[in-house]
């Protein structure tokens, strides 16, 4: 295929792609049907119901990437009739071009463009989970640094903060942090946060902020006290969790954070010199 005719049908296919008030793109299927070479909508609807079913055989909520919807077209001068359409996402033109008929050049096309897209999507989506994760940690240290300097503050002694955080992880897992760190296998010297999912370190920060406040407003002196209520509002961030289906100390262990910051690290300078090249 020629590189003026993939230019013209990529410029093609985005010229069509529509966004949500949520900022979610689209394509409507009277148009993908076009952008495909197909005339009849009836042939174009048995392609697409093949996509739903690969679509389901991925796991996938069919509902999640197409959704019927109804058009407004002209009849006549005046005249106006609501037509069946459906709103597709990037992964469902995907799964529409491969049980497209290859032969078609506008398929052959399609299939190779919507992978590379979707796949395109996938990284992004990670580094951003990626970076949100990261985040999160970073968060957690700080707050945690600010425990720690409160109970000081409150106890005069800096060995009480590593008691009480391992109290609080024991209310928040059911397991001290020692256990926890064993379960997950993370290794010697290294902090059991740095293998956590953001869900539970978000978790984590949310505790250690009340524990942080109600210290200060409480005037709390000891150890004992600022346990008690490190313990409680652990337990109560536990009861959230395993009311909505998340089991924090069954949540397997995430790939280092260390690795993370260091992957985000290459890819920013990788960006930097592209950047550079380009002034």
């Amino acid at each position: 295929m020629k590189k003026e005719i993939i230019q013209s049908l990529v410029n093609n296919f985005e010229s069509y792609v529509k966004k949500t008030e949520n900022g979610i793109e689209f394509w409507l299927a009277r148009d993908l049907q076009q952008l495909l070479g197909y005339g009849k909508w009836d042939n174009f609807l048995n392609v697409i119901s093949k996509a739903k079913i690969a679509c389901e055989n991925t796991g996938h909520t069919v509902s999640d990437h197409f959704a019927d919807v109804g058009k407004m077209v002209k009849v006549g001068s005046e005249a106006e009739r609501e037509i069946q359409d459906i709103m597709l996402t990037r992964y469902a033109c995907y799964l529409i071009a491969q049980n497209g008929d290859p032969r078609k050049d506008e398929i052959a096309f399609a299939q190779n463009y919507f992978a590379v897209q979707t796949r395109k999507f996938e990284i992004i989506e990670k580094r951003i989970q990626e970076f949100e994760r990261v985040r999160a940690r970073h968060k957690l240290t700080e707050t945690e640094k600010e425990l720690s300097s409160v109970i000081f503050q409150q106890t005069r002694n800096d060995k009480n903060f590593a008691l009480i955080r391992s109290k609080g992880d024991k209310a928040l897992f059911g397991y001290n942090t020692g256990e926890m760190k064993n379960r997950l296998g993370v290794p010697q010297g290294r902090a059991l946060a740095d293998f956590q999912p953001t869900i539970l370190l978000k978790a984590k920060d949310f505790a250690t902020e009340i524990t942080i406040f109600n210290t200060k407003a409480k005037g709390l002196k000891t150890e004992q006290s600022i346990s008690e209520e490190h313990i409680t509002n652990n337990r109560s961030v536990r009861k959230t969790l395993i009311s909505r289906g998340i089991s924090p100390e069954n949540l397997p262990a995430e790939e280092d954070i260390k690795k993370i910051e260091r992957k985000l690290s290459s890819y920013s300078k990788k960006i930097f010199k592209k950047t550079e090249k380009l002034k």
